[in-house]
């Protein structure tokens, strides 16, 4: 099992999986204690690549991550390996996916995230032609399973996203830096 970004995700992650007795690998600029503590090794990435059946990205969306699974890391992914990804859907380049899938390279996906998602979910597109034809190529093929982004739907993550909000606006208010400042993309 290899995990991509061992922050609080990823070690969440980590802990489920250190359950079923698996080879943890990881990868993350900056490694989790815990996670090494529950039996993960860290690895350079092309070496997670190459030795992960299951590959789960838990990492942040920046410039170094962008694509961080492209042609080049499927090429060095081990054969029938399968990926989920359930971090921000940029962290993979979905043009890409469609050869692995092809020729085998790629045994599965699990999508709960997509690039260009906000074109797609959340609203009923049930009567409109799809657009999107990387998209639409991805549907068809019957080791792929896409989610529409399920994860901030739980009451946890809404009452975190709420609470989280509402002091932004409470400190920005009161003339004081912002806890959990908005990024833009």
């Amino acid at each position: 099992m290899g995990v991509i970004g061992t922050g609080q995700i990823g070690q969440t992650v980590v802990r489920l999986l250190s359950g079923f007795g698996a080879r943890l690998l990881a990868a993350d600029p900056s490694p989790s204690p815990e996670c090494i503590e529950l039996g993960a090794t860290y690895v350079p990435l092309p070496d997670l690549l190459a030795e992960s059946d299951v590959l789960t990205l838990h990492c942040p969306l920046s410039a170094a991550t962008r694509h961080i699974i492209d042609s080049a890391a499927l090429a060095r992914m081990k054969r029938g390996a399968i990926l989920v990804n359930t971090g921000r859907g940029a962290l993979v380049d979905a043009a890409a996916l469609v050869g692995a899938l092809k020729d085998g390279r790629l045994g599965g996906l699990a999508l709960d995230v997509y690039e260009e998602e906000e074109r797609l979910f959340f609203e009923d597109h049930s009567g409109d032609v799809l657009q999107d034809d990387v998209f639409a190529r991805l549907l068809t093929f019957p080791n792929v399973v896409i989610t529409g982004h399920q994860a901030f739907f739980t009451e946890e993550a809404l009452q975190a996203i709420s609470h989280t909000t509402l002091s932004n606006i409470s400190d920005f208010e009161q003339g004081r830096p912002l806890a959990a400042p908005a990024r833009v993309a």
